[in-house]
């Protein structure tokens, strides 16, 4: 038998680079917790704005439009087959096209040595992942201010997605306020979007303690929970076709 079989801890499997905003604190748990079997995580965090302000519309896109050049050369440096870009806000803040030309351009410069990179972004994953589930309408809840979550209700109605039902915490919140709420709170947010129309909920942020919530979410609603970073999972372990032994991530992942 070899000695990795017997540490019990296999590393046989892709390695994935995970582009972290600096002051958030909940995206590397999340991933360690869904971390697919086999595969490890790689984390590189960057800036491009202002911890101690609020996080407005105009923060948000400019740190989607800030430059990333020495953050994917380093997490290129791990040769990943995949790397995640973890803030939901950065490219929901420019719409879908911003989107899509920012994962191309992650993954043209993080290319993982002689193999191709892809590149999943928080935002594409929970419009995908949405699709995923067969529902086109949602319950939106954030902890953004509201001029955020009106560009997010655009970029989810650009595929066809329409949110019914909207909630936010009900207060400003700065960089680090929006990592501190508790998953109850989380919870309680989630259940102000479920009206009887609503066919999913969705929580985006990828700073917020959403995966702890999921499965007792669903549990009271009967309704699929679609989170920004199990999202990001969901959509990495489709690309690259990885195996499924969750405990945690609720129906979307166990849809695997």
């Amino acid at each position: 038998m070899s000695l990795e079989a017997t540490s019990g801890v296999l590393r046989s499997g892709p390695k994935i680079g995970v582009l972290v905003p600096f002051t958030n604190v909940n995206l590397e748990p999340d991933m360690q917790l869904l971390c697919p079997p086999g595969c490890t995580m790689h984390f590189e965090r960057m800036g491009g704005y202002d911890a101690d302000a609020i996080p407005g519309a105009d923060q948000m896109a400019g740190l989607g439009s800030s430059d990333l050049s020495e953050s994917t050369r380093l997490i290129a440096g791990v040769r990943p087959a995949a790397v995640l870009y973890g803030c939901t806000s950065a490219t929901l803040t420019h719409g879908v096209q911003f989107d899509e030309e920012l994962a191309r351009d992650i993954a043209a410069h993080t290319k993982g040595g002689p193999n191709s990179t892809i590149c999943i972004t928080a935002a594409s994953a929970l419009v995908q992942s949405i699709n995923a589930l067969g529902v086109t309408k949602v319950g939106f809840s954030s902890p953004y201010l509201g001029e955020i979550n009106d560009k997010a209700v655009e970029f989810m109605a650009a595929s066809g997605i329409e949110t019914i039902a909207r909630a936010d915490i009900g207060r400003e919140l700065d960089n680090y306020g929006q990592g501190e709420l508790t998953p109850d709170q989380v919870y309680d947010l989630a259940m102000k979007v479920n009206k009887a129309e609503v066919e999913a909920i969705v929580l985006s942020c990828t700073d917020m303690r959403s995966v702890e919530a999921i499965d007792q979410i669903e549990k009271d609603t009967g309704k699929p929970v679609v989170t920004s970073n199990q999202a990001m999972i969901y959509q990495l372990c489709l690309k690259l076709n990885l195996a499924n032994e969750y405990l945690a991530g609720g129906q979307l992942l166990k849809n695997l």
